[in-house]
């Protein structure tokens, strides 16, 4: 029985925090396929790259927004309006978008995706400017 109800609180504890998170804005962590399937299912979104603009030059999905991670705050208000919008990001490895994701969290947007980075993205790509 005590081991029962250890499971129960337990469980009770980190929904109530999911359900806290998803309040304040929060962000989920998803695979390069799945955010595949939301852009192909979506109509509305916005896909954000926050590497550098050498990067995004280089190398970048089709239809990405470019914010450098270290510019995200100061024009995220300006550039990225709706808080509820959909926002799927990446970056070159995956530590710039989870940066970029808590930091969006933070700030109350509700619906951001971060799928890591470029070099997983088995899908076509674009370069140039």
């Amino acid at each position: 029985m005590k081991v029962l109800a250890l499971v129960f609180t337990c469980a009770f504890f980190l929904l109530g925090n999911n359900i806290a998170e998803a309040q304040t804005g929060a962000y989920r962590r998803i695979s390069p396929v799945e955010a595949n399937q939301m852009m192909n299912q979506l109509n509305d979104f916005i896909l954000l790259d926050v590497r550098n603009p050498d990067e995004f030059r280089d190398r970048r999905i089709e239809g990405a927004i470019l914010i450098p991670v270290a510019q995200l705050e100061a024009r995220a208000a300006s550039e990225l309006p709706n808080k509820n919008a959909v926002i799927l990001i990446y970056c070159l490895a995956g530590g710039r978008s989870a940066t970029a994701a808590r930091t969006l969290a933070a700030m109350g947007y509700t619906r951001v995706y971060d799928f890591g980075g470029i070099l997983s993205w088995p899908f076509a790509t674009v370069s140039g400017d």
